[in-house]
């Protein structure tokens, strides 16, 4: 009998000790798999996924690819599958693609996609030869005694114009820098395209930009064609002229008049496009439930964009490997391991991929407006966006969930200890939104992470690997703390 009572108290002991290690797991930074990062970033930027556009075979293969790893880790969807359903609207830029200087005493010069230029996203059609007008900022404010348009005839030509405003302050606001804007002002001018360069004295580089940003203007200009050229091609189409790109923005700047002309050079373009008002797009969801009676009701939020910006004709695709396919595969790395954990967590966990930030964060709005968890019982949400290039890290919106930001940044310290004190209030990127419905969130990003931005090499190899990892693991660290309980949701600061 005191055997018997002895075997049994060493047996309740040993099941007490092994209860006790499993609730003494804590993440660790050889937890985070660099090969696996890497090799989710390979896949997502690998030119099967076309960059990535909402809308397009590319981005649907990325999205059934990502709810496939959903379905392996065993999430559970939350309706019918993984998808959350929505329409974008959708623009194909579609071979051929040609830009070239027009050339009198022989061939014609001929400009390289992605090198010498790229179409901005809506670009609209066309096949036109046209004679280039500068006309500066691209503004029309002819009330207010400022219209880069005046006295010029730009019908049928092509307007080469900055994407930037000017700095100056004027006596009222600049209107909208967004490109589509400024080509509605030369298509109601009569323009037949524009071709944006990039501010010498400002813009982050010199070459052209891809990007799918709309702002508020949702009208279509499909019959006014829009890219964007290097400086070095704007220079070269403003030869006849004598005058460089950096010298006209400072002529202008200093006079703050405008300073148009006719260049005296005429380019052929044509591109062709097929537009869709409204094509279905999806972001990808999956949920960990949580295992406490209470908490598990309430949620975390562990979210990434998957898109990108497509591809342009048969040549040209942006691969987005820093943004974002670095977030996206840090999120799934994540919920792996939060699967293999899942026994020990107390509050529900949701795994996001949004759709669309590129063009305006829309993916993310249209989630928190269309809430798949109660956004009151919401307790934080982590958004992971362009972590894989640089030098350190920075946890945006600190100042908005300082406590949230606190607990992050003491995690990393005891580390890698390589975030950033900077800090700012009122979201970020796909944070925006939910700062918006007053949820708690913070925005992982590297340091010096833009040099690729949008540009074609933001290819794989451009990435710092285990600045990547340890971003990854800094994410689904401070992500267990509040999946555990050991943060409660803190009221958002305006």
């Amino acid at each position: 009998m005191p055997f018997c009572f002895i075997h049994r108290i060493t047996l309740l002991f040993l099941i007490l000790c092994c209860s006790f290690a499993k609730a003494q797991y804590a993440p660790k930074p050889a937890d985070i798999e660099t090969d696996f990062l890497y090799k989710i970033v390979e896949k997502l930027a690998s030119p099967d996924f076309e960059g990535r556009l909402p809308g397009s075979a590319g981005y649907n293969m990325a999205a059934n690819y990502t709810a496939g790893l959903f379905k392996k880790y065993k999430l559970k969807p939350l309706g019918d599958s993984y998808f959350q359903y929505f329409n974008v609207e959708h623009n194909e830029i579609k071979a051929p693609l040609k830009f070239e200087k027009i050339n009198q005493a022989g061939e014609n010069k001929v400009y390289k996609p992605g090198k010498d230029f790229v179409c901005r996203g809506f670009t609209g059609q066309g096949v036109h030869t046209s004679e280039v007008v500068f006309c500066g900022y691209g503004i029309s404010l002819p009330k207010f005694g400022y219209d880069d348009y005046a006295g010029m005839d730009v019908k049928n030509k092509v307007v080469m114009i900055f994407k930037e405003n000017p700095s100056w302050k004027f006596k009222v606001e600049w209107p909208s820098a967004i490109p589509r804007y400024k080509v509605s002002v030369a298509s109601q001018n009569g323009a037949f395209g524009v071709v944006f360069i990039n501010t010498p004295k400002g813009a982050r580089t010199t070459q052209p930009i891809g990007s799918i940003a709309t702002g508020s203007v949702n009208t279509h200009n499909g019959a006014t064609t829009s890219i964007h050229v290097s400086n070095e091609v704007a220079n070269d189409i403003l030869e006849p002229g004598k005058y460089t790109v950096a010298e006209l923005q400072q002529m202008i700047d200093s006079l703050q008049k405008p300073f148009s002309f006719n260049t005296g050079t005429k380019v052929y373009t044509e591109i062709h496009t097929v537009y869709t008002k409204e094509k279905p797009t999806m972001n990808v969801v999956g949920m960990i439930e949580g295992n406490d009676p209470v908490l598990k009701d309430e949620y975390v939020i562990i979210g990434a964009h998957l898109d990108h910006i497509g591809k342009q004709g048969d040549l040209l695709y942006f691969p987005g490997a820093n943004d974002n396919a670095s977030g996206a595969a840090a999120v799934l790395h994540i919920a792996r391991l939060f699967s293999e954990k899942r026994k020990q967590i107390k509050r529900s966990v949701l795994f996001i991929l949004f759709s669309n930030e590129e063009q305006g964060m829309i993916g993310s709005w249209f989630y928190i407006n269309n809430p798949l968890v109660p956004p009151e019982k919401t307790v934080a949400m982590l958004n992971l966006d362009c972590i894989g290039h640089g030098d350190s890290i920075q946890l945006g919106n600190g100042e908005s969930a300082p406590v949230l930001w606190q607990m992050a940044r003491g995690i990393d310290k005891k580390t890698f200890n390589l975030t950033i004190e900077s800090t700012w209030a009122g979201g970020g990127a796909d944070a925006s939104p939910f700062f918006d419905k007053n949820i708690p969130a913070l925005y992982f990003v590297s340091t010096n992470s833009y040099t690729h931005l949008h540009l074609p090499s933001d290819i794989p190899a451009t990435l710092n690997k285990e600045l990547h990892s340890k971003i990854t693991y800094l994410a689904f660290a401070t992500a267990w703390e509040i999946a555990i309980g050991n943060y409660q949701k803190e009221k958002v600061i305006r």
